[in-house]
């Protein structure tokens, strides 16, 4: 993965399909990486075949490469190089709107990264060092080969992405961008991570999200806090089933 990593490589959805040794050469000037997720993820449940394909701008041709994570060495790891206090690696769904809704009005990043994603890899350090200078602020890790039904179900098609999500407001921005286009990630930390007097308690996720999380059965809203539900807006299983309909 390594020989097709680039300072500007974003992964988002396409087919997979051959390509030749000798565009593959080609596709090292400008990658373009892509994870096919088009299916439903529950469709198959030999996720460890998932693959990545890269593609040039002048050329549509792929480059094929496993994303697993399985067998990889502690050295190889490099998204669980991270010592900062700040960076929590989201193990559900249930587990993210329980650490929204506790972050009170501090900023909360959403990072959205593959193992296999060599754009990702590229931007880890850089968003790292962003979060141990701006201390106040918390990044959530979502790792979309461990949670790729949620990922799905929160319309994630393109990696890395990023949602930003500031108490009472509730999401406030959400984008893509690679260590080339990094300022875009830094205004966003300056805009929306200002100090302020609180507004009111955390939203969390927003009514659409939470209804895509449970409609692919990720988030069972018989599962929330009251508090969680209130700030959710749905008080009980009835009143979002019939929001769904």
């Amino acid at each position: 993965m390594d020989a097709i990593s680039s300072l500007g490589t974003n992964c988002v959805l396409s087919g997979v399909s051959p390509f030749s040794q000798e565009n593959q050469s080609k596709s090292k000037l400008s990658p373009f990486m892509s994870l096919d997720l088009k299916e439903h993820p529950m469709a198959s449940a030999d996720f460890t075949n998932q693959t990545l394909t890269a593609f040039s701008s002048s050329s549509a041709s792929p480059f094929q490469a496993k994303t697993s994570s399985i067998g990889m060495s502690r050295g190889m790891r490099w998204w669980e190089k991270s010592t900062n206090h700040n960076m929590l690696e989201i193990q559900s769904a249930n587990h993210l709107v329980d650490s929204l809704l506790n972050a009170g009005d501090r900023l909360v990043v959403l990072d959205f990264y593959s193992p296999g994603c060599g754009g990702c890899k590229s931007l880890h350090p850089k968003i790292c060092q962003l979060a141990e200078t701006n201390p106040n602020v918390m990044f959530l890790k979502v790792n979309q080969e461990e949670l790729r039904t949620m990922c799905h179900g929160l319309n994630v098609h393109v990696l890395p992405f990023f949602k930003f999500y500031r108490g009472a407001e509730g999401k406030v921005c959400s984008f893509s961008c690679t260590i080339a286009t990094i300022n875009k990630f830094k205004k966003a930390l300056d805009k929306h991570g200002s100090e302020r007097c609180s507004l009111g308690d955390a939203k969390g996720l927003d009514e659409k999200e939470v209804a895509a999380l449970a409609s692919v059965g990720e988030l069972k809203m018989n599962s929330l806090t009251k508090h969680q539900a209130s700030n959710i807006g749905y008080k009980t299983e009835e009143q979002y089933q019939t929001m769904v309909l």
